[in-house]
């Protein structure tokens, strides 16, 4: 019986040891037993339970937003209504924004159509950096979507960054491209310069007010109220109109695209998912030929590109471009089956000294006009040395432009200075040289405009003749007449027309 008992017992053992032995339990499968710490593995593992087991949800916890819905957005328009975070703005003025939006379909739509192409990206990156969503609507408010939106204050693109704020946020602008319109470039800034700003004033309706308005000026504000004893909201403040209704106009937008049945505005459809894709090029390459190697429009890419200034992409510069997700694979199989010719049939002349641009446009074998247009030179201008000109691209051309002229190249004019033909007469003791030092000249044009040697003597009251710029010797004109009516006798009385009447 004891042997009997011991066997049992024996047996036991065994099954309990297959039974710990066998394979992984779910919690380590596809876990390498290697990576989990000695001392993990002897003991016991312990659950982690965040903020204590789970209890039953209720119903006024399920129709709020501290559940995440299982289900995908139907549209990018449901993703950006989930991921709204912003305290709304209660104000008379938004409702006034309501109606001015509300009545005006054709632009809602046009406006909205043109965002397409560019809110999946947004929002996106709005997810990433865990910012409220509503920041989407914000270029509405900016530009209606429209990278090429320039204001009257010199601000540029779909975020409209004024020059020296973009060159702040490291968004180059130069003779070929300016990132103020990039769509990734301005983007990335738009949102840097917003979570900078909500980050100093700690309130989202002051931070946009600092986009429009200028830190400084919001800063300025709140500290008149803080010594006055004000509140310093948003709408505590004192500001300019624009501002005042900055906020407003954005919260309008806000509520038409949370409910749009209610404005009676209908939404295009967005899908959610990406627009376009970036793609590398590793070449200086025309923007016709990208377009004809991807199949779209010119005006199509430079829908998604709008940075680019001239009608060649500069690697250097922009080593990627943008294009319509379904056209970037047809626009790479095209192209590593291109195997003749030239990419580019552009490339960028650093201008050697000052010249004019008939001595320009003869050197680089274009015409005047067109070498104008090209680098929008307007007339009676010189170009400085060290411009960076856009020029034809000749056939045995191998070397793409340098990182450097594509980073940092400009375009420096000169006014061109227009001379008349002028006599002066010579003092006493008057050479060529005092004159010549009179009128800020060369002493060697003075000498050749008078047919004489360079260091030559005038006699006094001899007529010396000099080229000087037009204002410069209208001026010279004027002091001449000036004196010799000084020196005339007076005349007495005057003719009845100049008499004065009483």
């Amino acid at each position: 019986m004891k042997i009997l008992h011991i066997a049992c017992l024996a047996g036991l053992l065994w099954l309990t040891g297959c039974a710990t032995t066998g394979g992984p339990s779910p919690d380590q499968a596809g876990t390498d037993p290697k990576a989990i710490p000695s001392t993990a593995r002897s003991s016991t593992h312990t659950p982690l339970i965040p903020n204590g087991p789970l209890k039953p949800i209720t119903a006024a916890q399920a129709s709020s937003g501290e559940v995440a819905s299982l289900s995908a957005p139907a549209d990018l328009w449901d993703r950006i209504r989930r991921g709204f975070a912003m305290p709304d703005l209660q104000h008379e003025l938004v409702q006034d924004r309501e109606q001015w939006y509300a009545t005006r379909p054709d632009y809602m739509q046009r406006m909205t159509e043109r965002s397409s192409k560019y809110l999946f990206h947004i929002v996106e990156e709005l997810e990433r950096r865990g910012m409220p969503t509503e920041l989407a609507l914000l270029p509405y408010i900016e530009s209606a979507f429209n990278p090429q939106a320039v204001s009257s204050a010199k601000a540029a693109g779909m975020w409209q960054f004024m020059p020296a704020t973009g060159n702040y946020f490291d968004l180059k602008q130069n003779a070929f491209r300016d990132d103020r319109r990039d769509v990734l470039a301005s983007t990335r800034a738009a949102l840097d310069y917003l979570q900078k700003l909500y980050n100093m004033f700690g309130d989202w309706h002051l931070a946009l007010a600092a986009y429009n308005w200028g830190e400084g000026s919001v800063g300025r504000a709140i500290a008149r109220n803080q010594k006055q004893g004000l509140g310093t909201s948003y709408t505590d403040l004192n500001m300019p109109a624009e501002t005042r209704m900055y906020v407003p106009k954005l919260q309008a937008v806000k509520n038409i695209v949370a409910n749009p049945d209610a404005f009676r505005t209908e939404l295009p459809l967005i899908e959610n998912h990406p627009y376009f894709q970036t793609v590398d090029i590793t070449h200086d390459i025309d923007v016709a030929l990208v377009a004809q190697l991807a199949g779209i429009r010119e005006e199509d890419f430079r829908a998604l590109n709008p940075s680019y200034k001239r009608p060649v992409i500069l690697a250097a510069g922009t080593p990627q471009i943008l294009l319509p997700w379904d056209n970037a694979k047809v626009f790479q199989r095209n192209l590593e089956a291109r195997r003749e010719g030239q990419y580019a049939s552009w490339t960028v002349w650093s201008v050697p000294t000052t010249m004019s641009v008939a001595e320009a446009a003869q050197r680089v074998g274009m015409s005047e006009a067109d070498l104008r247009s090209m680098n929008n030179i307007p007339p009676r201008m010189l170009i400085k040395a060290g411009s960076a000109l856009m020029v034809p691209r000749a056939n045995t051309t191998r070397q793409d432009v340098s990182s450097h002229l594509a980073d940092n190249g400009q375009v420096a004019l000169t006014p061109e200075i227009v001379t008349r033909r002028t006599t002066v007469r010579a003092g006493k003791g008057e050479t060529v040289a005092s004159i010549a030092r009179r009128y800020k000249l060369t002493a060697a044009n003075v000498a050749d405009w008078n047919d004489v040697r360079a260091n030559a003597a005038f006699k006094v009251g001899q007529q010396v003749v000099v080229y000087l710029p037009v204002r410069q010797a209208q001026a010279n004109t004027r002091g001449a007449a000036s004196k010799r009516a000084a020196s005339a006798p007076a005349r007495k009385g005057g003719t009845p027309s100049k008499v004065k009447r009483r």
